[in-house]
């Protein structure tokens, strides 16, 4: 059984930063993508930024130049450095985990940004 634990949400003004991790545990298959999406209210899950094992990074192009997506591979941890935060990347974020057995979500971590 896999599992995802976030961690790094919260409050924060705009122009502000944060940092989110996600550590991955179970059974993890060496081929895999990890990623944040976020959700904000009354909208639809989106994707923020995936890293293959490899460290090939995406980006939305709502966050480029503003977000890092970095993943240490020993410990199956992904991060999300996010700076110059803007009121509208208020969401829930979540991790996820998609690999040849199946795709992984955690149960998210809210961040707000005030304006």
């Amino acid at each position: 059984q896999v599992q995802l634990v976030e961690s790094g949400g919260g409050l924060v003004q705009a122009g502000g930063s944060l940092r989110l991790s996600c550590a991955a545990s179970g059974i993890i298959f060496s081929i895999n993508v990890m990623g944040w999406y976020r959700q904000a209210p009354g909208k639809q899950r989106e994707l923020v930024a995936t890293i293959t094992r490899g460290v090939i990074t995406n980006y939305a192009d709502s966050v480029k130049g503003r977000f890092t997506i970095s993943r240490d591979n020993a410990k199956n941890t992904v991060y999300l450095q996010m700076n110059s935060l803007k009121p509208e990347d208020t969401a829930v974020y979540y991790c996820n985990l998609e690999t040849v057995r199946g795709n992984y979500w955690g149960q998210g971590t809210q961040v707000t940004v005030s304006s």
